[in-house]
């Protein structure tokens, strides 16, 4: 029985901040977390380095992202669409 195995990636959205690097953005990825105790909604945030082919997202684009092989020390996730252009 040769049953394919599928793999589910963890996919992200978030902001491009800097397209400095040659192939590589680095994306900020918000989220709202409700505090344990007081139930206040509190922005969270990271930020993760994406592989990127020939520029095709730029500084303030919205981009989703999925998690992949590592490539390099930090990087381990892939831009696969733009979601947003930056206006300007």
């Amino acid at each position: 029985m040769s049953e394919e195995k599928q793999v589910v990636r963890r996919t992200l959205s978030g902001r491009v901040v800097s397209d400095k690097m040659e192939k590589t953005v680095t994306v900020l990825v918000e989220r709202r977390v409700k505090h344990p105790l007081y139930g206040k909604v509190m922005v969270q945030s990271k930020k993760y380095h994406a592989d990127v082919a020939k520029d095709v997202a730029a500084e303030g684009d919205l981009v989703e992202i999925e998690e992949c092989a590592p490539i390099s020390k930090t990087k381990a996730w892939r831009v696969t669409r733009v979601l947003e252009k930056a206006q300007g």
